[in-house]
């Protein structure tokens, strides 16, 4: 059985023991996975703008540069060869898309792998609820201070609980990324230490995964 601790969002109560879901908690982790989900969701981040001009977009090279023999220098017959300065590249980089086709079974199956690798090294955390009133960094802090996750977490609320407040308390810590739970993904559960779930995130991703 997969279990975590659940703390309350008001300070005074003892954290208590809850099972997680061992379908999405405590699966087996696929590593290979793990690694193309990650080298995908990277891939696809890139703008793919990067352009150069080949020696047919380049201006000028209309007139051979000189004659072909008599001259003592090399045969030229353009301006816009990619050995003179200023003459076409070649097989430089062109605009394209780097989008790599996975299967929506496959996306998931990451997802849960991830979240079972977390769950496994009890790196994972719940909390009854996030409802700060007002933007404060100092009360995000004391939170995962007494939460035990350190500096480094990714914090994952519902859709209702994403508002202003929540979202700016966490903005300024720069090991810290709070996201809905619609926006969950591998890449950043891999990349920071722990995992803080509020109680109506479990409940999404539960519902969503069930689904898949």
């Amino acid at each position: 059985m997969v279990e975590a601790k659940v703390y309350s969002f008001q300070e005074g109560a003892e954290p208590k023991a809850a099972a997680l879901d061992e379908r999405f908690f405590g699966a087996e982790v696929n590593e290979d996975l793990l690694y193309r989900i990650v080298r995908t969701q990277l891939a696809e981040r890139r703008q793919g703008t990067a352009s150069t001009k080949t020696r047919g977009e380049v201006r000028g090279g209309g007139k051979k540069p000189w004659r072909q023999k008599g001259t003592g220098r090399a045969r030229h017959g353009s301006r816009r060869s990619p050995l003179w300065v200023g003459g076409g590249t070649t097989f430089g980089p062109k605009p394209r898309s780097y989008e790599m086709k996975l299967t929506k079974k496959m996306r998931f199956g990451a997802l849960i792998s991830a979240l079972s690798d977390r769950a496994g090294e009890g790196r994972v955390v719940l909390v009854d609820r996030l409802a700060f009133e007002e933007p404060k960094t100092k009360a995000a802090i004391a939170l995962l201070e007494r939460l035990g996750v350190g500096k480094n977490a990714l914090v994952v609320v519902s859709g209702p609980e994403y508002v202003r407040a929540v979202r700016k308390s966490f903005t300024n810590l720069p090991y810290v990324k709070c996201i809905s739970e619609a926006g969950l993904n591998v890449y950043d559960i891999l990349r920071h230490d722990h995992l803080v779930l509020t109680a109506g995130a479990v409940e999404e991703l539960q519902g969503r995964l069930s689904h898949a």
